[in-house]
């Protein structure tokens, strides 16, 4: 059988913001490393896409500190953050935005030579640096892919997609999968294991997620053997694009311009209705991201949405040469589209936009399974159940650091042989799951069987849930999971898309599950979890466990916390 086989010192799944700076840090403490994604490194999941700022107490601005940022941050987490995690990445924020500006990400700066931060809602300070208003995520991904790309103790895997972590004697010693491009087995052995592949709202109808965020590290991490937190709490940004339909536009790009130019949030009845759910004086927008949503749902509720259920966002009372400074180019693209903002206001409604939720780890960024880190997005325990503008960026760059850092400290035995072994168990297992039986064709659209999954749960388990809803969205998951093991895929060679879309569509209904039960469970109204049947908050914050089980069935359990 063809296959490529790798041994390094500390292999890298994930090359966004988080997994290019793990790779970075891991060399810098001598060690050998392998990044590896199934898409183009450095050119997929969320951080090339991030649009707007850096969250980091600098204070070049106005006064401000780590422990002022550690506040708001726990106060925006609605009681679920993990203090040790929140501190440690608000402490090390500004070193690392140090770093990376050698990396070539520059800043935007003030006539005087200071940072320019800018306050963003549950910020109580000017904290958030960017690049450009609208390229803060494609200046730093640039700038960390030229900080890896001609190190030599950097290897790149582009298009290797990782199906299963190997374990041996209860430690992970390397990962196995396949090339997306040759269709041959890969097997990579490692002294250290770090999981940096992001979120999982492309498995939301509505999101605003690159393709490949299908959440494929969750599932690596709990059949690992690691615990996942708070599965349910995924956000949802508020005044994502609506209507009209508009072409190479980033939905969530409207977020900048309001609160440059301060563009109005105005219901279907045209009256500016935020101060009624958190006290915003017109102009001034505070109101965080988990309460913004829920009051242009409850508008919707309420007979007073707009024709297509959302909310308008109104720049027509902002003079036309302001528009143009504060939009530049993006005033002609949307002009060539047929949007005057000068003339016509826009509809905006929420969209799945970051999990909150993910792989629980210490402080130090190792997960409860020897030799496996995770970092990024997908880890648990900065956000809690809201996440404040500004920190996901941030988050990305100190956790990938400190993931690094410890893989890249550790000198471990590898196992060459014991991980080629499993690949070759792993290589059977996936063509029994691409092929139960021959066909001359495909049996499913792959495509089409995850537009199923995602209009489930945008529907059903989406922004605003109830317990008749979750219900039976938990009975058509398990359903579609079943349907998912059970159709055939024709024989490929090269570049067989359809086999990676089909391990993503059963990933997406494992972590459907995942959601829908510790939505079930979670009897309450918090941070982005709205239930319209428990609308209050409970006075015990509890967060969810989720262990993944033989059966591939989630074992589940609550956890009260000292928050509130």
């Amino acid at each position: 059988m063809e296959q490529q086989n790798y041994s390094t010192d500390v292999l890298v799944i994930g090359s966004g913001a988080a997994g290019m700076m793990a790779a970075r840090a891991a060399a810098d403490k001598g060690a050998n490393v392998i990044i590896a994604d199934k898409s183009l490194i450095g050119r997929g999941g969320a951080t090339i896409l991030a649009q707007m700022t850096v969250a980091v107490a600098l204070g070049e601005q106005e006064e401000d500190n780590p422990e002022i940022h550690f506040n708001d941050t726990m106060e925006g987490s609605r009681g679920l953050g993990d203090p040790e995690i929140v501190r440690v990445i608000v402490e090390r924020g500004p070193d690392v935005i140090r770093e990376v500006e050698g990396y070539g990400v520059r800043w935007a700066r003030t006539p005087d030579g200071k940072r320019s931060q800018v306050v963003s809602p549950g910020h109580s300070r000017k904290r958030c640096v960017y690049v450009d208003i609208l390229n803060t995520g494609g200046a730093t991904s640039n700038g960390l892919r030229k900080a890896i790309w001609k190190d030599e103790k950097i290897n790149r895997l582009k298009n290797v997609m990782i199906t299963r972590l190997v374990r041996h004697q209860g430690k992970v010693i390397g990962a196995v999968g396949f090339s997306m491009e040759e269709m041959v087995p890969v097997s990579i052995s490692a002294s250290s294991v770090i999981l940096a592949t992001g979120g999982l709202t492309e498995i939301y109808e509505r999101n605003s997620a690159s393709a490949n965020m299908t959440g494929d590290g969750f599932i690596l991490a709990a059949e690992a053997g690691a615990e996942l937190r708070d599965m349910e709490m995924v956000q949802f940004f508020p005044i994502a694009h609506l209507f009209p339909p508009l072409v190479g536009i980033d939905p969530i790009m409207w977020d900048p311009f309001r609160y440059k130019l301060g563009g109005r949030l105005l219901n279907g009845e045209q009256e500016e209705f935020m101060n009624r759910y958190a006290g915003e004086v017109a102009g001034k927008y505070t109101a965080t991201r988990d309460m913004t949503s829920y009051a242009i749902f409850k508008e919707v509720e309420a007979g007073r949405g707009t024709p297509h259920g959302g909310a308008y966002l109104d720049f027509t009372m902002v003079p036309e040469e302001k528009l143009r400074e504060g939009f530049g180019p993006v005033i002609d693209i949307l002009r060539s589209q047929g949007v005057d903002l000068t003339k016509e206001m826009v509809e905006v409604a929420p969209m799945a936009h970051f999990m909150l939720g993910g792989v629980r780890v210490d402080k130090e960024m190792n997960t409860s399974v020897e030799g496996l880190l995770a970092c990024g997005e997908l880890i648990y325990g900065m956000h809690g159940a809201n996440r404040l503008s500004g920190n996901a960026i941030t988050e990305a760059l100190v956790t990938g650091r400190i993931a690094g850092e410890t893989a890249g400290a550790s000198s471990n035995e590898k196992f060459d042989d014991l991980v080629k072994q499993e690949l070759e168990t792993e290589w059977e297992k996936l063509q029994q799951f691409w092929h139960p039986k021959q066909v001359a064709k495909d049996e499913t659209a792959t495509l089409e069987f995850r537009r199923r999954i995602q209009k489930l749960m945008w529907d059903e388990a989406g922004p605003l849930r109830s317990e008749e809803l979750l219900a039976d969205a938990q009975s058509k998951i398990k359903d579609l999971q079943k349907e998912c093991k059970e159709f055939a895929l024709a024989k490929q060679g090269k570049y067989a898309l359809a086999a990676v879309e089909k391990l993503e569509a059963y990933n997406m209904t494992l972590l459907g599950d995942a959601i829908i039960k510790g939505a079930i469970a979670r009897k309450e109204s918090r941070g982005a979890h709205t239930r319209l049947d428990y609308p209050e908050q409970q006075e015990a914050a509890v967060s969810s466990s989720f262990t993944l089980n033989q059966d591939h069935e989630w074992e589940f359990s609550q956890i009260e916390l000292n928050g509130k």
